[in-house]
């Protein structure tokens, strides 16, 4: 692989060339973090969490554990009002 050539715009963005992209599977969208390293910075694909389906999941698992344990929705709207009256 031959090495290209990189130059940053005005706004400081940095091209990957296409070749790179296209052997790492890098995609639109895709996030990285960057790390200082002597004499330049190194960049890291990271995948980033799907925060509503972890949400989804989490909420399901809550929903399973109420119904095993018998959690009515009365007793959680109870359990909201007696954490809001201890935290005024």
């Amino acid at each position: 692989m031959e090495t290209d050539l990189v130059k940053m715009s005005p706004k400081g963005q940095l091209v990957v060339p296409q070749d790179i992209r296209m052997e790492e599977g890098f995609e639109t969208g895709d996030r990285f973090v960057p790390f200082p390293v002597k004499g330049g910075i190194l960049f890291k694909k990271v995948e980033m969490p799907d925060v509503k389906a972890e949400f989804q999941k989490l909420s399901q698992e809550i929903e399973k554990k109420f119904k095993k344990q018998k959690v009515s929705p009365e007793d959680v709207n109870g359990a909201v009002k007696w954490a809001r009256r201890r935290s005024s």
